[in-house]
C-alpha cells in the first residue's frame, strides 16, 4: 500500500486546507459520493503491485485486534480498554474538493488525489461482502452501508454508489457493485473483487474453526485510516497535490528516531552528544544505509529496517516499520534505560545487520553461505532473530551453535519455498521463535534446539517440510515459472551443483559464475517435432502427450548451461542434444544427464529424486538441528 506522506502544514498556508485522520467507517458511512474526475489516469493497482500487500496489512490489523481482545479476556478487563490502543494502519492521503450537491441529498466530492487507494478500498469491501453474504452473516449490512448510499436520498440513480468512477469505467463499476456473483472477466475491477473475496475466505475462519468475521470487519472499518484533506474554496489544489506527491522531502522514520534519542536530555554533559553521534550514529549517513530495500508498501531505507529489527528483538514483539517512530517512542517511555546504552545497542545491531546483509565479512564460511542463501530468499521477517543471534555472547552461543541455529532458519525457509508454502504469518512466526530463543538463553538451555523446536512446532500451514514433501514437490510440481522465480530456480540448481562438486574429489576445483548461466529444459518445451511419444491408440497418445507436457517444467527436466552450449541444438532430438549436454559436464549437475540412454518421463522423475536427495543434505530436516 502507498505510504503515508507527512505534510508539514507550515509548507502550506495553514488557512487553506482542512486535514483529518479518519477511520474507513467515518469516511464512508455518511451519505457521500466520491467522484473520480474523467482526467484521472486509469485504475492501475494489481495483485502483485498493491492488492496482496494491502490484504497482508488487513490480516496484520486483524491479528493485532484479536491479540488485544484475547489479552483483555486474560486480565479480565473490558476489551474496549485495550482495543483503543491497537495500532491502526494508515493508508495515505485522499484529497477532495466539494461539488455542488442538492440540499438534503447526497454530499458530493471530487477526488483530486488518492483515487487508486480509495477505489481499491471499495473493491476490498465488495470482496469481503461476497464472503459475508455467503456465510449469511449479519455483518453484511455494515459493509453495504459503506458501499451504497441510502436509496431515499438519491436524486439520480448513480448517486446510490459511494464511489463513482471515471465516465469510461461507470458501466463496469455498476456491475462490480451490484452483481451478486463476482464477475468472471479480466478487468482489474473484476480481478480485484475476486482476489479480495478469495483472500477473505482464507482468513475468515481461524485454524481452530472459529469465525473471525467480526474481527475482519472491525479491523477493516476501524483500524484502516485515511488522511482526508478537504479543500476549501481558496485552496490551490495543484500546490497541495505536488507537496503530497513528494515535491518536498519528508523526514524518514530513522530521522525522527534520531531526533527523539538525541533530544531525550539525559546526558550529563552536552558535549557528549557529539561524541555519541560520531561513535554510534554517524555511519548511518553513509549512502548504503539510505538505500531502499523491500517491495511495495514495505519498501524502506535500510536504516528504518534496522531500527524496526532492533526494536522487534529487544521488545520481543512484531514492530511495524510503518509505525516505527511511535513504537520507539512508546518503548522509551516505559523503560528506564540510558540513551547512551540504547545507542550502543543500536550500533551493535547495525554491525550485525551489515554482516548478515553482506556489507561486512563473516569469518565463518558456513555462516556466510547461510546468510547469502537467506538473502536470496528475500525473507526480511527473519532479520530480527538473525541480528539478535549475532549479539549473543559466545558463552551463551558458540560458533558451532550459531552456525547450526542459522542453518535451521535457512532450512525451514528454503524447504517451505521448495514446496510453494505460504509466507503469510512469517512476521509473527519469527517473533515467537525469537522469544523461545531468548528464553532458552536466559535459562542456559540450547538456543539451536529451541529455535529448531519452535520452527518445527507450528501448525500445518507453517510446517517444516519433510524429505517426502520435497520429493513430492520435485516430482509433481511445475518449477519453471511456477514454484520458484527464474532467479531462485537458478540459485537452487547452482547450490545443488556446488554441493555435488564438494562431494566429488575428482571434479575441477573453483567456482562458476552461476548468475551468468542459463536455465535449460533438457526435454525441450517444443518437443513435438523431435521427441514423439511412444503410444498406442489415439486416446493413449493424448494421455501420453498430456503427461509429457506436465513433466516438461518439473525440476528433474531443468538444468544449467554455460555459454558454450549450442543453442541451435536446444530443440533437437536426444541423440543430437545429448553430446551437447555431455560437453557441459564440468557442471556436476549435468554429469549424469548425458549418461542416460533415453530421456523421458521416467528419467525426469529419477533425476528429480536425485535432486531431492541432494537438497535433503543441503537443507536438512528439523531433527538434524536438535543438540
Amino acid at each position: 500500500m502507498a505510504k503515508l506522506t507527512c505534510v508539514p502544514l507550515h509548507r502550506i498556508d495553514r488557512n487553506v486546507l482542512k486535514a483529518e485522520t479518519r477511520e474507513l467507517n467515518q469516511v464512508l458511512t455518511t451519505p457521500t459520493q466520491y467522484v473520480i474526475p474523467t482526467f484521472q489516469r486509469d485504475y492501475e493497482w494489481t495483485e502483485q503491485g498493491q492488492w496482496a500487500l494491502l490484504f497482508e496489512d488487513l490480516v496484520s490489523a486483524v491479528d493485532r485486534l484479536e491479540d488485544a481482545r484475547a489479552k483483555a479476556i486474560a486480565v479480565n478487563i473490558p476489551a474496549a480498554v485495550l482495543e483503543k490502543n491497537v495500532a491502526p494502519h494508515f493508508l495515505g492521503a485522499v484529497v477532495c474538493e466539494q461539488l455542488p450537491s442538492s440540499t438534503g441529498g447526497v454530499d458530493k466530492r471530487t477526488v483530486i488525489d488518492g483515487q487508486q487507494r480509495l477505489t481499491t478500498l471499495m473493491l476490498v469491501l465488495r470482496g469481503v461482502l461476497d464472503v459475508l453474504v455467503e456465510r449469511e452473516s449479519e455483518l453484511a449490512g455494515t459493509i453495504k452501508r459503506l458501499l451504497w448510499n441510502p436509496a431515499e436520498l438519491k436524486k439520480e440513480p448513480h448517486e446510490i454508489y459511494k464511489l463513482w468512477p471515471r465516465r469510461k469505467d461507470r458501466d463496469i463499476w455498476k456491475r462490480i457493485m451490484d452483481d451478486e456473483t463476482p464477475p468472471s472477466g479480466s478487468h482489474l475491477y473484476e480481478q480485484a473483487r475476486r482476489f479480495f473475496g478469495e483472500q477473505t475466505r482464507e482468513v475468515i475462519v481461524a485454524e481452530d474453526g472459529s469465525d473471525r468475521s467480526e474481527a475482519v470487519v472491525n479491523a477493516l472499518i476501524g483500524l484502516f485510516k485515511l488522511v482526508v484533506i478537504d479543500l476549501e474554496d481558496n485552496d490551490d489544489a495543484q500546490v497541495i497535490f505536488e507537496v503530497l506527491n513528494g515535491r518536498q522531502t519528508p523526514l524518514s522514520a530513522s530521522d525522527l528516531v534520531k531526533n527523539l534519542l538525541f533530544l531525550r536530555g539525559d546526558f550529563e554533559d552536552d558535549s557528549i552528544v557529539d561524541t555519541l553521534y560520531d561513535q554510534y550514529w554517524a555511519e548511518f549517513d553513509d549512502e548504503w544505509w539510505k538505500v531502499v530495500v523491500g517491495r511495495g508498501h514495505a519498501a524502506r531505507g535500510r536504516r528504518d529496517v534496522l531500527l524496526s529489527s532492533w526494536l522487534t528483538a529487544v521488545a520481543s514483539h512484531d514492530v511495524n516499520v510503518g509505525h516505527l517512530y511511535a513504537e520507539v517512542r512508546n518503548y522509551l517511555a516505559i523503560g528506564q534505560r540510558a540513551t547512551a546504552d540504547i545507542l550502543a545497542e543500536i550500533h551493535s545491531y547495525a554491525i550485525a545487520y551489515a554482516t548478515v546483509y553482506g556489507r561486512l565479512s563473516v569469518d565463518e564460511p558456513k555462516l556466510a553461505r547461510s546468510y547469502k542463501r537467506i538473502r536470496e530468499l528475500d525473507v526480511v521477517t527473519a532479520t530480527p532473530l538473525l541480528l539478535w543471534l549475532r549479539t549473543v555472547s559466545s558463552k551463551e552461543l558458540s560458533t558451532d551453535e550459531h552456525i547450526l541455529t542459522v542453518g535451521a532458519v535457512e532450512s525451514w525457509l528454503m524447504r517451505r519455498a521448495l514446496v510453494n508454502a505460504t509466507t503469510r504469518g512469517y512476521g509473527r512466526t519469527f517473533v515467537d521463535v525469537l522469544r523461545d530463543a531468548q528464553k532458552a538463553a536466559a535459562e542456559g538451555l540450547s538456543i539451536p534446539t529451541a529455535v529448531a523446536a519452535a520452527l518445527n512446532g507450528f501448525s500445518k500451514s507453517l510446517w517444516w517440510p519433510s524429505d517426502d514433501d520435497i520429493l513430492e514437490s520435485f516430482t509433481t510440481r511445475r518449477f519453471y515459472d511456477g514454484v520458484l522465480s527464474r532467479g531462485r530456480l537458478r540459485y537452487l540448481l547452482a547450490e545443488v551443483d556446488r554441493h555435488l562438486r564438494s562431494r566429488n574429489p575428482k571434479t575441477e576445483q573453483g567456482d562458476f559464475a552461476y548468475d551468468d548461466l542459463q536455465i535449460e529444459h533438457i526435454m525441450p518445451v517444443n518437443w513435438e517435432a523431435n521427441w514423439p511419444v511412444d503410444a498406442g491408440d489415439e486416446a493413449e497418445r493424448l494421455r501420453a502427450e498430456q503427461d509429457r507436457s506436465q513433466h516438461i517444467h518439473r525440476l528433474g527436466n531443468l538444468t544449467l548451461i554455460t555459454g558454450s552450449f549450442n543453442g541451435s541444438q536446444s530443440d533437437s532430438a536426444w541423440d543430437v542434444k545429448r553430446p551437447a549436454l555431455s560437453a557441459q559436464s564440468k557442471l556436476q549437475i549435468n554429469a549424469e544427464v548425458a549418461k542416460v540412454d533415453q530421456w523421458d518421463e521416467a528419467a525426469i522423475t529419477a533425476r528429480a529424486t536425485n535432486l531431492a536427495q541432494a537438497v535433503g543434505v543441503i537443507w536438512p530436516e528439523a531433527a538434524r538441528f536438535a543438540v
